[in-house]
């Protein structure tokens, strides 16, 4: 039986002591050894032009699920806005705390505050991926938001639909900071598939700093119920992209070599 993924990540040695740092190197890798960078520097860092466009089109009150070290939280927090972070990482909920937002150590898929109330639900820096099953993290989202609520997902910026089990390591040659858990990667048109699938509707996507996103509106209620008991059975296998990335990025996996 693999670790939850709460678990795994929340102990996550690697990943506690980068957000404390500060710094990387920082790594998913996948069971077959491709590893996938992880931005740990623009992650402590203060929201950049790119983030505060994004903020710019939250609606309500705002709930970042998987907030990490809190920019986004705090940058929402200094405009006078609603909002929550939640985060499996104790490390990542101290540095929240410290940076001026309110956060909860809670997993997105455990009871939340505020549940069919959201106005905005952000999942950036990847975290579309949260539990390697798109369709599942969807239909909580949408039960976390307010009828007719915003979604805007960060997307991948290559074309990929990817479920797979992994690990945080700190580096090509280090070893795990943790047990291994499942992680999806999507570009935008695969969440756009899931989403249509759902009943979701797409509102916008566009492009900022080689940062790709989509904005999605959750259905009324009863609209939700009949989309998703209609929905096509989301496809279980994990597809890998085979095509080796010329440069390391958070968007592109790298080689383990």
């Amino acid at each position: 039986m693999s670790t939850p993924p709460a678990v795994a990540w929340a102990g996550a040695d690697h990943y506690a002591a980068a957000l404390r740092s500060g710094r990387g190197p920082l790594f998913l890798r996948r069971s077959d050894g491709w590893l996938l960078p992880l931005e740990v520097e623009r992650w402590c860092a203060r929201a950049d032009p790119v983030d505060q466009a994004v903020l710019d089109r939250c609606e309500g009150a705002v709930l970042d699920v998987g907030c990490g070290p809190g920019r986004l939280v705090a940058e929402l927090a200094v405009r006078g806005r609603t909002v929550l972070g939640i985060d499996v990482s104790e490390a990542a909920v101290e540095h929240t705390v410290r940076f001026g937002g309110q956060a909860l150590r809670r997993s997105v898929f455990e009871p939340l505050p505020g549940e069919g109330r959201w106005g905005t639900v952000l999942l950036m820096d990847g975290n579309i991926g949260i539990g390697g099953d798109p369709r599942a993290l969807l239909d909580r989202v949408a039960r976390l938001l307010c009828p007719s609520g915003l979604l805007i997902a960060e997307t991948a910026a290559v074309d990929v639909d990817e479920r797979s089990e992994v690990q945080v390591v700190a580096g090509t040659g280090a070893g795990t900071g943790g047990g291994a858990f499942p992680w999806a990667r999507l570009g935008t048109p695969a969440l756009l598939r899931y989403a249509g699938r759902a009943g979701w509707r797409t509102v916008g996507q566009w492009t900022a700093g080689g940062r790709r996103f989509v904005a999605l509106r959750s259905l009324p209620r009863s609209r939700l119920r009949t989309a998703s008991s209609s929905a096509e059975p989301p496809n279980s296998t994990a597809l890998i992209s085979s095509q080796r990335a010329r440069k390391p990025s958070g968007d592109r996996p790298v080689a383990d070599r």
